[in-house]
């Protein structure tokens, strides 16, 4: 069995979305079974809906739920040790379940993820890694949003853990690796990508594969299985991403209904336009994982229907059941047993 720690306060929905989601999972993976944490009168009628969840679930009465607009440190102050983000992640520390899913407020959860499980061993900061869909089939890219500004040792450890998420989630023996740059000339970007570029190519990890520099249409493209940047480039690569294809979305809505034509047209390809929404829904590639804790929690989008938590579950599900974290770890001993290559004029 997975066992899957959930936060039923998280999100914009709370237990009236999210346990719909726990049993859409259910459903595809029966051996999962889920260890509750939320506020007992609001999630009780809901549960009662799902029997078949409430078999394979152990529940737990909290005594409050962070908001979606509280502080980080705020959200720590108030809510560790009771509240149902903290004892989620708790959970993952205390061995009762194999990875925390929560909806919540993003910075909140980072914040009791970090104080909580703690960082693994020479990883200075966490990631949060996002799949992203492509014309190939899907991609990762991290950071989007845990480290605002990367030095060079920091980005090669994305790439480290990016590499192992990929072989985990995609199943690949080496994959392709790339840093996201202003241009895929070497002399180009800031010193701290170029620097991250060299200790890449000169580490010649047996584990990945690098690609060089890759530019912000490559990552659409599926130029790469894994993009690494820092989270301040990568949070607002994802935001352009997500509020672009909302953006086709209504120009397609608005042509599509715009005259008696038109609509006709629509009709005869519906086919079509329904396989375009399925490749554009967020849902279907919900769930960013936080990389370089000493365990795995999955974080999902807070507006996230039924579908996207079920999704958000799901990624953790392979998380888990494929040894992400022994994964990073292995490559990370790896590497750092490794002599570190020179820097600057010692390298000539």
């Amino acid at each position: 069995m997975i066992r899957i720690s959930l936060d039923l306060m998280g999100g914009d929905f709370g237990p009236e979305v999210v346990i719909p989601g726990a049993a859409k999972a259910l459903e595809r993976h029966p051996d999962i079974s889920f260890v509750f944490y939320g506020l007992k009168e609001q999630c009780d009628p809901v549960l009662a809906k799902f029997p078949k969840v409430r078999e394979h679930s152990v529940f737990h009465d909290c005594e409050l739920a962070v908001r979606m607009d509280e502080k980080p440190s705020q959200a720590l102050r108030r809510g560790r040790y009771i509240s149902t983000m903290w004892r989620t992640i708790e959970a993952v520390k205390t061995g009762e379940a194999d990875v925390a899913v929560s909806a919540g407020n993003t910075g909140a959860l980072m914040a009791m993820a970090k104080f909580c499980l703690r960082t693994m061993a020479n990883i200075e900061r966490p990631a949060i890694a996002a799949i992203w869909p492509t014309l190939r089939g899907e991609s990762i890219v991290l950071d989007v949003g845990a480290t605002i500004g990367a030095d060079s040792q920091q980005l090669m450890d994305f790439a480290l853990m990016g590499g192992a998420m990929a072989r985990a989630l995609f199943e690949l023996e080496r994959p392709t690796i790339g840093l996201l740059n202003v241009g895929v000339e070497e002399m180009k970007g800031q010193e701290e990508v170029k620097e991250a570029g060299r200790l890449l190519r000169e580490a010649n990890i047996d584990s990945l594969e690098y690609s060089g520099f890759v530019e912000g249409n490559d990552i659409g493209k599926g130029t790469v299985d894994v993009v690494v940047t820092e989270g301040f480039s990568g949070n607002i690569a994802l935001k352009a991403a997500e509020g672009t294809a909302k953006q086709i979305g209504e120009y397609l809505r608005a042509a599509m209904t715009r005259t008696l034509l038109a609509k006709i047209g629509y009709l005869f390809a519906k086919a079509a336009f329904d396989m375009l929404r399925e490749k554009m829904d967020p849902s279907k590639v919900n769930g960013g994982v936080f990389l370089g804790l000493n365990g795995i929690v999955i974080k999902s989008h807070g507006g996230a229907n039924a579908d996207g938590i079920a999704a958000a579950i799901e990624v953790g599900y392979d998380m888990a059941k494929n040894g992400l974290n022994q994964k990073i770890e292995n490559d990370l001993k790896r590497y750092h047993a490794k002599p570190l290559p020179p820097k600057g004029p010692e390298a000539a």
